[in-house]
């Protein structure tokens, strides 16, 4: 998993080193921007959403297409409770995951003919998650129920954004898995 992550992260700085050395050429530039959000996400097994925290970069690569290193952060706890025989007691679960990965969009302003202060865009996301799952120290039943999770990372988006100016926007990004409205710094 550590080789993976390294191998990961080393292509996410390489490309971005490449994407950043090469001048914008489209007409419109999307990137060189900060996406800061807060939201939902869904991940895996939990059958619910969480709060999650998220952060990307924006690259301009080609026309109205931006490449994105992120990251996500939601943790979850789940409280269980039985009765033995001696005497009731209480136990938890507590998972972690963050997100880490490549963000590719792709801008339809120009064909919807959009205001210059709204964007609109298609994503996908590759990456992997980093888990960290663990029971509380009472538990005494199977601990590897949850620990079987996919670390692959996909998510598809949807979304857009408003620029109140010229360096701040609002933004709001639904996806099949992390869903988060925030603040775009240009």
């Amino acid at each position: 998993m550590k080789k993976n992550a390294f191998i990961l992260i080393s292509l996410i700085i390489l490309c971005v080193s490449m994407v950043t050395a090469q001048e914008n050429r489209s007409g419109r530039g999307y990137g060189k921007v900060v996406n800061v959000g807060i939201g939902l996400g869904y991940y895996g097994y939990v059958g619910h959403s969480m709060p999650v925290i998220h952060v990307d970069y924006e690259i301009d690569v080609a026309k109205n297409f931006t490449l994105a290193p992120f990251i996500s952060f939601y943790s979850y706890r789940k409280d269980y409770y039985y009765t033995n025989p001696h005497n009731g007691t209480s136990y938890y679960y507590h998972e972690t995951v963050i997100p880490i990965g490549l963000k590719g969009s792709y801008y339809f302003d120009d064909l919807l003919e959009a205001n210059s202060n709204w964007d609109f865009y298609l994503a996908g996301s590759l990456g992997f998650a980093i888990v960290r799952s663990y029971w509380d120290d009472g538990y005494t039943g199977d601990k590897e129920v949850f620990h079987h999770a996919n670390p692959l990372y996909l998510d598809l988006h949807i979304g857009t954004e408003y620029h109140v100016n010229n360096r701040i926007g609002l933004f709001l990004d639904l996806s099949t898995g992390v869903s988060t409205i925030g603040l775009a710094i240009h």
